[in-house]
C-alpha cells in the first residue's frame, strides 16, 4: 500500500496532525539552518542593529548538551510523523508523549525569551504554537484511539 493510499484512509484529525507537523518540520528545519547561518536569519523585531532572533538563537538557551534546539525540534517533528504511522496505542502514545515533551521545553525556552534574555524570536514562538497544537491533537487522537493509516 502506497503512503497516498494510507493517507486516504486515515482520519481528518490524523491528516491534520500531519499538516502541522509537515509545517514544524519546515521551520525547525529553517532554524536549524539559521543557527549555523545566522546571517540568514529573517526576523521582524531587533535594536541597535540585531534582530532579537539573532540573540536568541546565539544565546546559550539556544544548546541543550552541545545540540542546537532546533535540531532538537527537527526529530520531535519528524517523530511525530512517523509517529502517525505506527499502529495502535503505541503509534498514538508515542505522538503524544514526543508533542507533550516539545510543547513543556517549547514553555520553558519561552519563559527563558521572557524573562532571561528578555528578547523574542518570531520564529521560536511560532515553532511552540506549532508544537502545543500538536500536543493538543496527538492528546485527543490518544484519548479517541484513532487508528494509523492502514
Amino acid at each position: 500500500m502506497t503512503l497516498q493510499t494510507k493517507l486516504a484512509d486515515s482520519s481528518r484529525l490524523t491528516k491534520v496532525i500531519l499538516v502541522i507537523a509537515f509545517l514544524g518540520v519546515l521551520e525547525a528545519s529553517y532554524l536549524t539552518y539559521a543557527h549555523y547561518n545566522l546571517a540568514a536569519l529573517a526576523c521582524i523585531g531587533g535594536h541597535h542593529g540585531v534582530s532579537t532572533c539573532e540573540q536568541v538563537q546565539s544565546s546559550i538557551y539556544s544548546r541543550l548538551a552541545g545540540i542546537p534546539v532546533a535540531i532538537l525540534g527537527l526529530i520531535g517533528y519528524v517523530s511525530i510523523v512517523g509517529s502517525l504511522f505506527v499502529k495502535g496505542e503505541l503509534g498514538r502514545g508515542s505522538g503524544f508523549c514526543i508533542a507533550l515533551i516539545g510543547c513543556g521545553f517549547s514553555l520553558y525556552l519561552t519563559y527563558r525569551e521572557l524573562f532571561t534574555l528578555k528578547e523574542i524570536c518570531e520564529w521560536c514562538v511560532g515553532s511552540a504554537t506549532l508544537m502545543t497544537i500538536l500536543a493538543v491533537l496527538t492528546a485527543i487522537r490518544f484519548l479517541r484511539g484513532e487508528p494509523a493509516p492502514a
